[in-house]
């Protein structure tokens, strides 16, 4: 469902991600891990049509977003880290925006809009203004805007971030469920390891612009004889202490942008 070849992206001097190749299979929930700075972002900006690679190719079943990247953004839907949702409107017309924005019609967006919301526990509170929600009925109607376009791909960027145990295990017990049942191919990132551990069905680790290790949780823990994921992830990529990344909410506005284009 993703397939990335040699793909590399310099910014002058820095070379940000260097010459990276890996695969993500259909209906597979794949976790893309680093410290900050090691090139998580700057990948995920060219799978999802914000950033051109310098070099290398990307596929998107079976498209190309650098050569098709409107057709591209139709078969994928995205979750940044920080909040997107207009807070001024209510859950439904968040929703109905979104189905909008992607010509989602109007016989199955009425259908799919009350499905998701009732999927992610929200559609007795569709009417009200998501000013009102707490922070984990927030990320939960933003995976189902994410879900509203029947994507084959759902990106989800440190989606559970400041949630508590409760709303994370309720929020990956909604997004298993579409994943089995449609076959959403999640691509994750996080720096929750555990989650990761017990969500991905395969991980992959970048440090430095580089893959250091990809494969299961247990294949990682294997090959640095550690007995968490934690430590095979400081193994692999040490202890030191990264810059942060690029700002999600500058990504989010710049793919709105693009996208009405």
């Amino acid at each position: 469902m993703i397939r990335v070849e040699n793909l590399s992206r310099t910014f002058g001097k820095l070379e940000a991600v260097r010459n990276i190749s890996f695969e993500v299979g259909e209906g597979e929930i794949f976790a893309f891990l680093g410290p900050n700075g090691a090139g998580k972002t700057t990948t995920i900006r060219m799978l999802t049509t914000l950033l051109a690679p310098t070099s290398g190719t990307v596929t998107l079943n079976g498209l190309d977003p650098a050569v098709h990247p409107h057709e591209a953004r139709k078969h994928f839907g995205i979750v940044f880290q920080d909040p997107s949702l207009d807070q001024d409107l209510t859950a439904q017309e968040n929703m109905e925006y979104h189905a909008v924005l992607y010509h989602v019609p109007r016989a199955v967006r009425r259908q799919r809009i009350e499905m998701l919301l009732k999927l992610f526990e929200l559609w007795d509170r569709r009417n009200d203004l998501v000013k009102k929600f707490s922070g984990g009925m927030r990320r939960r109607l933003e995976i189902a805007r994410g879900l509203l376009h029947t994507p084959k791909i759902l990106f989800l960027d440190e989606p559970t971030l400041g949630l508590d145990p409760q709303s994370r295990n309720q929020m990956w017990t909604h997004i298993r469920r579409m994943n089995e049942t449609e076959r959403v191919t999640v691509f994750l990132t996080t720096h929750y390891m555990e989650e990761a551990d017990r969500v991905a069905q395969r991980i992959a680790i970048i440090d430095h612009g580089k893959i250091v290790a990809t494969g299961t949780s247990e294949e990682l823990k294997a090959r640095t004889q550690t007995s968490s994921l934690e430590d095979a992830f400081l193994a692999l990529t040490g202890t030191s202490i990264r810059a942060e990344s690029a700002d999600p909410a500058a990504q989010m506005r710049t793919f709105a942008r693009m996208w009405r284009r």
